[in-house]
């Protein structure tokens, strides 16, 4: 999800405002026993952008349409979810004889039926056989996975979409800086949603799973579910309390206000 293209001003607003009541959950208490990697915990599959985004003759950041549309797009909260629920509650089994397309659906099923908050002990997690991780089953059964983890609708009605249209103080974006950071440490990998309200010119969800201090800066290693080939790097500065993305093939590039989902009844 990246403009508002897909539905009127006023009926996303509806919709955001309709999930404004919500109470609070303890957060994760489980920690993964390792750490997430890209090559493997991520999707081999991207998802697709409706538009194209360039500059113009007149040096206007601005779009088109993409022809052909692509078969898979909006969907980039649940590959970041789905990525999460494989990595807290999926364990890959490459030495045990791979099953049927009946067999995996279930087994899929299973995975991203368990709330994002949630991980479960390792004797309780489910065992995807014949593979090795996420990044070979998602190479096998592409098809099979976009059609069970979740619709395109799921991004419109996911509970903490409300909190893009309230304030992001510089207080807010320093504590939540802070808690990505140490959720990563504990190997708890957060899904966050970056945005720009009112303007739209981000609305998107991506997976953050590993950080770098420097004086300056924290740079955030993230999984962007545009771009599965390398990791993307999201930038907090210190100094702006600001997070802030580089240019890329759908947005321009600049600050953006971040926060994260999946971690109670509100987000």
């Amino acid at each position: 999800m990246h403009r508002s293209n897909t539905a009127p001003a006023t009926l996303v607003l509806l919709v955001l405002l309709s999930f404004t009541g919500c109470a609070s959950l303890p957060k994760r208490s489980a920690a993964s026993n390792r750490p997430f990697v890209f090559e493997k915990d991520t999707f081999v599959y991207p998802n697709g952008l409706v538009w194209e985004y360039f500059y113009d003759a007149n040096g206007d950041w601005t779009t088109q349409r993409r022809h052909p549309k692509p078969k898979y797009y909006q969907h980039c909260y649940v590959v970041a979810r789905s990525a999460l629920q494989f990595y807290q509650n999926a364990r890959f089994a490459p030495e045990l004889p791979g099953a049927d397309d009946t067999t995996y659906r279930k087994l899929v099923r299973r995975v991203v039926a368990v709330d994002p908050m949630h991980q479960l002990p390792e004797s309780r997690k489910t065992v995807i056989p014949g593979y090795a991780d996420l990044r070979e089953f998602s190479q096998a059964r592409e098809a099979l996975l976009k059609e069970e983890t979740g619709s395109a609708l799921r991004c419109y009605v996911q509970r903490g979409n409300w909190r893009m249209i309230w304030p992001f103080p510089r207080s807010q974006q320093a504590r939540i800086a802070n808690e990505l950071l140490a959720e990563i440490r504990a190997n708890q990998p957060p899904v966050v949603h970056i945005a720009r309200f009112p303007s739209l010119s981000i609305n998107h969800a991506v997976l953050l799973f590993g950080a770098q201090e420097t004086e300056k800066e924290i740079l955030f290693t993230t999984y962007d579910p545009n771009n599965p080939v390398k990791p993307m790097i999201l930038t907090y500065t210190r100094a702006t309390r600001t997070f802030s993305l580089a240019p890329n093939n759908y947005f321009p590039g600049g600050k953006v206000n971040i926060y994260q989902i999946y971690r109670n009844l509100c987000y």
